[in-house]
């Protein structure tokens, strides 16, 4: 770990998981789509798993990899998130893992590691948990989601109050992404991008769905008071519509494959 100031509020984190887990559903077809992007990599090997972690999987990861007969432990910030994706599973810090070294041959990270402060830290620690060649599938959203809406937030903000609150998360750069992975220890690091595009005849159920996935704004620094009521209804208002007259909110998603050395 290190002693940078954290850029999350971890408490909030969990309390927007802990919100969400009862309306995750509603998000189901993003959240397997993107499943199914990240557990594709499978494929590629012919490795058989026989221990795996499923790190934030809001009840679709552990689910698929127990059914290809993967034994899979889910662990989850929240109770009741954790809870969605059946036993074994157990309340936990990505921060701060609760297993020991070589404790699994499969991590898989879907869609969890941007809430993370340190996460070069939480990419070590995941590395020390897997036992030789084991192997990480990650996925995050990278630099380039969600920016106009992002962009109208920030415009629109300035013009209501005179100044701005932070509203959507820092995302990473696909450029860093294996280079994380290299500093964590990973071996044949890979970082892909694909673009999943979202269209929205009504802009406020953006917002809807991020909220319904537990994706609400944890940032420390984010402004505590109400914000005004105009605020959100005029910055969707800016963004841009296709033909059809609806919005197109961008998720950028990266994923990230890398294995554990080998055994010296």
């Amino acid at each position: 770990m290190t002693d940078q100031a954290d850029i999350f509020d971890r408490g909030a984190v969990r309390r927007h998981r802990d919100r969400a887990a009862a309306t995750v559903s509603e998000v189901a077809p993003i959240l397997e789509d993107v499943a199914d992007r990240l557990l594709d990599r499978l494929a590629d090997t012919t490795r058989r798993f026989m221990a795996a972690l499923d790190l934030g999987g809001r009840g679709i990861i552990a689910p698929r990899l127990r059914a290809a007969g993967i034994p899979t432990v889910a662990m989850d910030l929240s109770a009741r998130m954790a809870a969605l994706s059946g036993a074994p599973a157990l309340v936990g810090d990505e921060e701060v893992l609760p297993f020991g070294t070589n404790s699994f041959d499969l991590v898989v990270a879907n869609l969890s590691l941007h809430w993370v402060n340190d996460l070069p830290g939480a990419l070590i620690q995941i590395r020390r948990a897997l036992r030789p060649e084991g192997l990480l599938l990650a996925s995050l959203p990278l630099l380039g989601t969600l920016d106009e809406v992002r962009r109208a937030l920030t415009g629109t903000e300035a013009e209501l109050r005179g100044g701005v609150s932070p509203r959507i998360s820092p995302f990473p750069d696909l450029r860093d992404c294996a280079g994380l992975l290299q500093r964590a220890g990973f071996t044949l690091p890979v970082a892909d991008a694909e673009d999943i595009d979202l269209l929205y005849a009504n802009p406020l159920a953006l917002l809807r769905d991020l909220q319904a996935a537990g994706e609400r704004n944890a940032i420390g620094e984010r402004s505590r008071s109400v914000p005004p009521r105009a605020l959100f209804p005029a910055a969707l208002m800016k963004l841009p519509v296709n033909e059809d007259g609806r919005i197109t909110a961008r998720l950028r998603l990266g994923i990230m494959t890398g294995w554990a050395p080998s055994a010296a």
